[in-house]
Parts: C-alpha cells; structure tokens; sequence
C-alpha cells in the first residue's frame, strides 16, 4: 500500500496539477494565436505583400536544387506569430498595470535614528 499512497501524493500534489494546467491551457493558447497568425494577420497583411513580390506561394521557392521555400515559411510564420504574442502581452500587461503605490514611511528604527541625528545637530549648534 505505500506505494499507491506515495504515487497518489505525487499525482495530486499541487505542482503537478498546476504544471499540468498550465501545459493544457498552452495548448488552447497556442491554438487560438497560431488561428490568429494564419486565418487573420497572414491573408490580411502577409499575403498581399508576397503577391507584390511575386511570390504567392513561398513554401514551393527553390534555388539551385534547394527547396529552402518552406524553411523561409517557417520564419515568417515565427515572427508573425512572435508580433502577435508581443503585442497581445503588451495590451494585456497594460491592462494589469498595478498603481505604482506610495513609497513607506519610515519605519520606527528610522524614526528613531532621525531624531537621534536631529538631537545631535540641536546639540552641535548650541
């Protein structure tokens, strides 16, 4: 029997939940941003430009045997998909901006060396 109970402690300990939370809703996250990437921002913005180019279809370019076209896609795809994250972390932590909170007073040692000092400056000048 210890070794379903240590198993089952191990299983339910907070961490692991939580680290399996987490994992879980990466995921979802990173579903939502790459539908993002690819269903909004790449016909929206990305595809206009390669057609400008003349490059409608970049996973299919080649030079000199080379299929270096879906390499190249994998790069845009990332900095698209990093401008995305950047931007929607930016509103977000803009959203959660915490009011910068007074500095403290001081605290009773403080308090106390500052009289001390004022003390001692009283005595000096007299």
């Amino acid at each position: 029997m210890g070794f379903i109970k240590e198993f089952k402690e191990f299983a339910v300990k907070g961490n692991v939940v939580d680290l399996a939370v987490g994992v879980i809703i990466g995921a979802a996250f990173g579903k939502i941003v790459s539908s993002l990437v690819e269903d909004v921002i790449t016909p929206l913005l990305l595809n206009p430009a390669l057609k400008a180019a003349g490059a409608e279809n970049i996973a299919k370019l080649t030079w000199n045997g080379v299929a270096y076209g879906n390499f190249l896609s994998a790069i845009i795809n990332f900095l698209c998909i990093a401008l995305v994250l950047f931007i929607m972390i930016k509103g977000i932590n803009k959203i959660n901006k915490k009011e910068e909170s007074a500095p403290a007073g001081p605290t009773d040692d403080q308090k106390l060396l500052m009289e001390i000092r004022d003390l001692l400056k009283s005595k000096n000048n007299i």
